[in-house]
Parts: C-alpha cells; sequence; structure tokens
C-alpha cells in the first residue's frame, strides 16, 4: 500500500513541476492545427479532383 501512496504522491509533485502553456498558447496552437488542417483537406480535395478527371479521360 506504501507504493501505491508514494506512486500518487510522486504524480502530484511532477504536476507541480509542468510549465502549462498559456491561454494565448493554447489559442495560437488551436489557430495552427485548425489552419493547417483546412489547407492539408483542400490540397488533398484537389488532387482528388484532378485524379479522377484524369482517370475519367484515360478510361474514355
Amino acid at each position: 500500500m506504501a507504493k501505491v501512496s508514494n506512486f500518487f504522491k510522486d504524480c502530484v509533485h511532477e504536476l507541480k513541476l509542468v510549465v502549462w502553456p498559456t491561454k494565448d498558447q493554447v489559442w495560437s496552437s488551436v489557430r495552427v492545427v485548425v489552419v493547417s488542417t483546412i489547407i492539408v483537406s483542400i490540397v488533398l480535395g484537389a488532387l482528388d479532383l484532378g485524379f479522377t478527371a484524369l482517370f475519367r479521360l484515360l478510361m474514355k
């Protein structure tokens, strides 16, 4: 039982040492993820449309 107690005490101690990001840093990261997701989805969509058109042209 002492090992379990020490484990949780160590966890709490380590969590106090973590440097948590500020609210502005989190929002900045969220913006980067959303924008990059949109850009990648547009590029993949364009590639899909292009390959579909090419495939249909080749199948005629």
